[in-house]
């Protein structure tokens, strides 16, 4: 695993110092430059950290450059907060590689190498039966896009223990959260700490002076959170309960692409639900990237069973396939957790595999998260769920007429072109229909 922060003009220190001071000084702001060689710098910084006072931390923020990360462990650790931005190489739109995988530590590398080769070669099998498949179902115009289509599911055959590249952007105290959490992680451990110990390295390159915080920050008590999920679960995929139901008025904030209704908060806030989900790891990778929609993802091992999606096209047409692949991971994944510990097993299991969580929306976020999912050209399993969320609201009295996709906002608001997509358009007039008559192929 490679890491790299950029680097910036200014050290986050002084500009912690340099906004602390410039609370209490009334003469005129504190600027980094004068904050730089303050000679109780060093006293105020531990001080206002040891003490929670947070917000100076939150105003630099580290762009980390990383590659050669497990998708495990951005699915567990960097995505499983609100308080990131990332930008991640894609499996639905990028060919993936059979070198960019993941073996643990403590691992066979031959038997791992072994088992990487033969899911790699069920993902190019699928890619390759799938194309002519898409291409039967996509319009004329959009042919050309077949092939990444294939791409987009035959990827759910995929290990976990595939390594990604991204961009990815944190404040400072998110940063010492993460050296801390590595310590409490349910899995891939080894793997965080690795990444912890580089990530300590480049944030000393950047700025000596954090090397207090980063000690007392490594040594802090926390806890990974045991949750009784059979207190949730249900025997449909999507659940909703809590609601608050809460009118609001849908206007221009919602339709342009600016989404000023996260600046211009109405009673939409004053809405909400929360629901219990299953789906799979690829669909919440996609549904993590959504944080004003939170979630609580418990410990695999502690909701684990063989269960995993399959997408309607391979149910159609390549199920019996599909399902010796996803057989043969699981064989592979529970033989190796008698080895090597669940923990760490945990990349053999495939993006196909079902998980639980707890998810917490208001209907401010939940407006844009129906924009953005319930988009013909969005995953088809969140595109699903987020349908169903829809349907149950309305079910329980909700007037969701306001829960739309991109297209049937622009449309009701007369904001022309009414698909944002460009040449990137399904070919469906969405906003011509009734929300009972959405129906996906693909």
């Amino acid at each position: 695993m490679n890491i790299k922060i950029l680097d910036l003009n200014y050290k986050p220190t002084d500009i912690a110092v340099g906004s602390a001071r410039s609370c209490y000084v009334g003469k005129s702001i504190v600027t980094p430059e004068m904050a730089q060689n303050w000679d109780k710098k060093s006293e105020l910084l531990n001080s206002i950290f040891k003490a929670g006072h947070h917000t100076t931390l939150q105003h630099y923020h580290f762009t980390i450059l990383i590659e050669g990360m497990s998708r495990h462990l951005i699915w567990r650790l960097l995505h499983s907060h609100m308080f990131y931005n990332s930008e991640q190489v894609s499996q639905r739109y990028a060919k993936m590689r059979i070198e960019n995988f993941y073996i643990p530590k403590v691992a066979n590398q031959e038997k791992w190498n072994s088992y990487y080769n033969k899911m790699f070669e069920y993902y190019e099998l699928f890619c390759k039966k799938l194309e002519p498949i898409m291409k039967d179902k996509l319009p004329k115009f959009q042919q050309d896009s077949a092939k990444k289509k294939a791409q987009e599911m035959a990827r759910y055959l995929l290990p976990v223990g595939m390594k990604a590249h991204l961009y990815h952007t944190i404040n400072v105290v998110t940063a010492l959260r993460y050296l801390n959490a590595v310590n409490f992680l349910p899995e891939s451990q080894i793997e965080a700490k690795e990444f912890a110990n580089k990530l300590e390295i480049e944030m000393l390159r950047i700025d000596s002076n954090l090397k207090p915080l980063i000690e007392f920050a490594k040594n802090q008590k926390a806890v990974f959170p045991k949750i009784n999920m059979d207190k949730y679960r249900s025997e449909n995929s999507v659940k909703i309960f809590d609601i608050v139901n809460h009118n609001f008025e849908m206007n221009a904030n919602y339709a342009g692409v600016l989404r000023e209704s996260n600046l211009f908060l109405d009673e939409s806030l004053l809405g909400g639900f929360n629901s219990y989900i299953k789906l799979s790891f690829s669909a919440d990778a996609q549904n993590q990237r959504h944080r004003r929609s939170p979630a609580i993802r418990p410990a695999v091992k502690d909701i684990y069973r063989r269960d995993y999606y399959i997408p309607p096209i391979i149910k159609d047409n390549l199920l019996d396939e599909y399902k010796k692949a996803i057989n043969c991971s699981y064989y592979f994944f529970e033989e190796e957790s008698k080895n090597i510990e669940f923990g760490e097993a945990i990349y053999a299991l495939t993006n196909a595999h079902n998980i639980e969580i707890l998810e917490k929306d208001d209907f401010n976020e939940f407006t844009h998260k129906a924009q953005m999912r319930l988009c013909y050209n969005a995953q088809q399993e969140i595109f699903d769920i987020v349908y169903e969320q829809i349907r149950q609201l309305e079910e329980n009295g909700v007037n969701t007429d306001n829960f739309l996709p991109p297209c049937a906002v622009r449309y009701k608001e007369g904001i022309r072109p009414y698909c944002p997509e460009g040449d990137r358009f399904c070919g469906v007039k969405v906003w011509k229909l009734k929300f009972s008559e959405y129906k996906r192929e693909i």
